[in-house]
């Protein structure tokens, strides 16, 4: 019956979901149309809106494309490819692979969630090449559903801003909130941490019950990852001093060397700071590291770079859709308050909580960025959390549960994963719509009684 109810989420995702880059467009419009009705601004000033804010990303968009730049690159290194390998080989059937994949890519995001969506990518495609009969769109899927827990985690952007900031904290809260709210009342906290990691124990056994029957299965020919993740080493007799360089593992030694020290210092003055920044400097220069001579870290690079146009393409579109959204008519108003408003005002104490999560997950179909979310719903969420008498650390959750949530459904972050993958979004989505449903009534089901 799961199955069944599986295989038809899968079809009907395969046949009605376009391309990530026409969802996108779809979004806009979408976007456009509600924000002229609910917010009285005209065409011109949405226009508006959307021009001025589709670069707002640029830095994000340069980040993301280098998480999946590097982190291939780092990947099609000798050691890395024998750490993964080495992994792989523990699964021994499709369903193992499956389990495998799920928690390690779950506690992963868990711990970051830049290293831990390209980490299940990669682990996923190794487990494609050394394990037969396994469904390599589930197997996507599954790497990529660990990600619905990575904004409760070490990482996530919310928590760890109103721990941090106090008077971006007041200033959200319109002067309601003057002390912090520590990480032991969000990320740390009892419930919080029993939802997270119910959802990271469990969440492998739901991939696993999702594996189609042997005639439905959808393999991948392993030549043709070893195809896309072969680099290419052309040995030359360095006669030139230009050949020299480019294969001297010197210089790669150097850079190697002065990366090192910058880590050692990093981590010692400012503790485990995992920034996506930080993320992309272990993978360069570890990168560099294990292909031991820069000519070879270029040719990888060259290699990784034909997984990036999704992000490179997509993410100022996603941009402009933010800047719709956030964009305010003379009056204050903006649809992205006009839906948290909403909640808001059908809102109880007891079921506050509920709302906040839901309408984060609505708000990030159209602003598919943590720190952009809490730009848009901090300053409404928070002091109505305040003048209903809930816990405020509560509210911070919801907030960033529902961000996390509804990216199952949202292609924005499976991007770089897809990259990786070579598979569109329509490939894994029918699966990561189950994975919606089920982390979506935990974790209601926690906001209403926990």
């Amino acid at each position: 019956m799961f199955k069944k109810l599986t295989n038809s989420s899968v079809r009907m995702v395969e046949r009605l979901l376009p391309d990530a880059f026409i969802f996108c467009v779809i979004l806009t419009i979408l976007a456009f149309v509600l924000a002229i009705i609910t917010t009285g601004q005209g065409p011109m000033q949405m226009i508006l809106h959307w021009g001025n804010g589709v670069w707002g990303l640029l830095l994000f968009s340069m980040q993301m494309a280098l998480v999946l730049v590097l982190g291939n690159a780092f990947a099609t290194s000798g050691p890395i490819k024998n750490f993964l390998k080495n992994i792989a080989r523990r699964a021994k059937t499709p369903t193992q692979a499956i389990v495998l994949v799920s928690f390690v890519s779950a506690v992963a995001c868990w711990i970051n969630w830049g290293f831990g969506l390209i980490v299940g990518a990669l682990l996923a495609r190794e487990l494609a090449k050394n394990v037969k009969g396994v469904d390599y769109r589930l197997l996507i899927a599954s790497a990529y559903s660990g990600f619905v827990v990575w904004h409760n985690g070490i990482s996530g952007s919310i928590p760890l801003q109103v721990a941090s900031d106090l008077d971006q904290l007041t200033s959200i809260s319109g002067g309601l909130i003057t002390e912090l709210i520590p990480v032991s009342k969000t990320l740390f906290s009892p419930w919080n941490l029993i939802v997270v990691w119910l959802i990271i124990l469990t969440l492998p056994l739901l991939n696993k019950a999702m594996h189609p029957n042997k005639e439905d299965v959808v393999e991948v020919d392993p030549k043709l990852l070893e195809e896309a993740e072969e680099v290419k080493y052309i040995k030359t007799k360095d006669t030139t001093p230009a050949e020299k360089m480019e294969n001297s593992a010197i210089l790669s030694a150097f850079i190697t060397v002065i990366g090192v020290v910058y880590l050692v210092y990093h981590f010692y003055t400012k503790g485990f700071d995992l920034s996506l920044n930080i993320v992309n400097f272990i993978f360069l220069i570890l990168g560099i590291a294990f292909h031991k001579t820069p000519i070879n870290y270029v040719r990888a690079v060259d290699n990784a770079v034909k997984g990036a146009g999704g992000v490179i393409l997509q993410f100022p579109f996603y941009a402009g859709i933010m800047g719709m959204m956030t964009g305010q008519s003379a009056t204050g108003v903006s649809l992205a308050g006009v839906i948290s408003q909403w909640f808001v005002a059908i809102s109880t104490p007891r079921t506050y909580p509920l709302f906040a999560f839901w309408s984060a997950g609505i708000v990030n179909f159209f602003v598919p960025s943590g720190g952009g979310q809490w730009a848009v719903q901090g300053p409404i969420m928070m002091p109505a959390s305040i003048s209903l008498g809930v816990d405020p650390a509560k509210t911070a959750l919801a907030i960033a549960w529902g961000d996390a949530w509804t990216n199952m459904i949202q292609p924005f972050w499976a991007l770089p994963a897809l990259g990786v993958a070579g598979l569109g979004a329509r490939d894994i989505m029918g699966y990561c719509l189950m994975v919606l449903l089920y982390t979506g009534v935990i974790i209601s089901l926690a906001f209403l009684f926990i």
